[in-house]
């Protein structure tokens, strides 16, 4: 066993030694530039009264050439980005596992310093323009081609009929388009790429493998008040798990889902239940995508999210909706009350909204594969669920799904 793993990681450095040396290279190379340049440079004295100081006129520091430096330097950063790109292809194709990187502090700050809630809103008012009716075609069709849409399953085919990207991205599918699965509890709410599922442990969720983030700063406290600062209780994450578990002998899971530009834009009931309660989390409206999943931990924590939450036949149930970088705009067809990325509402936060009251009693009721929202653009839905030991996933990760087919039952 060990000499088979051996020989493919030998033949892996192999191909690996020839990028090492280029980069080497490259680096070599800059710095001979950099020095060449400092020797022809025309120096001049500057008496200070106390040393002479040499320094260079203005014209002649075009001499250093900076743009072939900061080419050569951000060639050979690319060329190590693909070299590492390349070595962990190479390390999945042998199955050998790749620990995550995880991003520091400083540059978790700094990414949510980028007024990514501003661009957003104004991605949002740009999607709303009406597009002429000549351009309507070739808009629609680059952004087809760029990531990969069905059109033959859109409710209408014409292009010409949206009017703006807005409609184009919240397309209608033809009824026949998704069969929803009815051997099965629980469905898939949208189509996407399976990033993680499993059996929560110790109040942490992993949204993808290796990078958790915490499931009581993930839903908050389950005491519903209303537009007050969020800070995770003190107490054990065990007492945090028996408040959402209620029933002897059932587990806590979980499943993520991310939707990718291209993908089908609404989501949908994922099994019976009722909504009861509705908390909005305003945040941070990084980008989602896998690889930025890896990269930061507790991502879905720093975003905006509405979180749904209410009972299934096996006790509690939810559905997240967590926003991304021009994803600003969740909307839940039922909570006209609902407004994301609205400047009104500041980060760090979260209000509440109980849609049980006097005339309803019991919240609202939604059926399997019923429409339950929309996003603007690609994002992605975190399920996390009570249900007895012996529930199942029929899923691998990294795995494409599609709305109807079935995650798990018992």
């Amino acid at each position: 066993m060990a000499a088979s793993v051996r020989q493919p990681c030998v033949r892996l450095l192999r191909r690996v030694a020839p990028w090492r040396s280029s980069l080497c290279h490259c680096e070599n190379t800059a710095m001979s530039h950099f020095l060449w340049s400092l020797q022809k440079l025309p120096l001049r004295a500057l008496n200070t009264g106390s040393r002479k100081v040499h320094t260079a006129s203005a014209r002649s520091l075009y001499l250093l050439r900076p743009f072939p430096i900061l080419l050569l330097t951000g060639g050979g950063y690319a060329g190590y980005r693909q070299y590492e790109k390349y070595r962990e292809r190479e390390l999945e194709r042998l199955g050998l596992e790749i620990p995550p990187k995880l991003a520091g502090h400083w540059e978790v700050a700094l990414y949510k310093s980028v007024p990514t809630r501003l661009l957003s809103r104004a991605w949002g008012r740009l999607n709303q323009v009406e597009l002429p009716h000549w351009l309507r075609r070739p808009v629609y069709s680059l952004y087809i081609w760029t990531f990969g849409v069905n059109m033959k399953e859109a409710a209408v085919e014409d292009l010409h009929h949206y009017r703006n990207l807005s409609e184009f991205f919240r397309r209608k599918l033809k009824p026949q388009a998704r069969p929803v699965c009815g051997l099965h509890s629980v469905i898939s709410p949208s189509d996407g790429k399976i990033l993680n599922f499993g059996q929560v442990k110790n109040c942490e969720v992993e949204q993808v493998k290796g990078v958790t983030y915490s499931l009581e700063s993930f839903l908050g406290p389950r005491t519903h008040m209303e537009d007050l600062p969020f800070h995770p209780a003190a107490h054990s994450c065990e007492s945090f798990r028996n408040q959402l578990v209620t029933r002897e002998g059932n587990e806590l899971y979980h499943c993520v889902i991310y939707l990718a530009p291209g993908d089908y834009h609404c989501f949908h009931s994922p099994t019976d239940w009722t909504v009861s309660h509705r908390r909005h989390f305003p945040g941070s409206l990084m980008s989602v995508n896998p690889g930025m999943a890896r990269w930061i931990k507790e991502l879905f924590c720093h975003n905006e999210r509405v979180v749904l939450t209410g009972d299934w036949k096996h006790g509690f149930f939810s559905l997240t909706a967590v926003g991304a970088t021009n994803v600003g705009s969740i909307r839940i067809y039922f909570d006209r009350d609902l407004h994301t990325n609205s400047p009104r509402y500041s980060k760090g936060s979260y209000n509440d909204f109980s849609f049980v009251t006097h005339a309803n009693k019991e919240g609202v009721p939604m059926r399997k594969g019923e429409h339950l929202g929309e996003f603007n653009l690609g994002s992605t839905i975190v399920l996390i669920f009570e249900a007895p030991k012996d529930f199942n996933f029929r899923l691998k990760a990294g795995q494409k799904i599609r709305f109807g087919e079935a995650l798990g039952s018992l």
